[in-house]
């Protein structure tokens, strides 16, 4: 009796996992389709009108580009799966 519950709590906590890690991929995935132009658009005039001197600026602005790089490629792997 007692297994069973362990093995319910385990299947519970696997399947919550699971709901969390297909969350977090849509959720970069929408970052990226969405605020990519954004970021883009803000970053160039930023960078035609300031100079970066502050790393704080320059590690948001790379931290920014790469969350969107990274969901452009998950919705790449997404839509070639798909379409095979």
């Amino acid at each position: 009796m007692n297994s069973g519950c362990t093995m319910l709590a385990r299947t519970q906590k696997v399947r919550a996992f699971r709901g969390m890690k297909k969350f977090l991929k849509f959720t970069i995935i929408w970052i990226s389709q969405n605020l990519a132009t954004p970021f883009w658009i803000v970053g160039h005039i930023h960078l035609s009108v300031n100079v970066y001197e502050d790393i704080y600026e320059i590690l948001s602005s790379v931290g920014l580009n790469i969350i969107v790089t990274i969901g452009f490629y998950m919705d790449y792997k997404l839509n070639t799966n798909a379409n095979r």
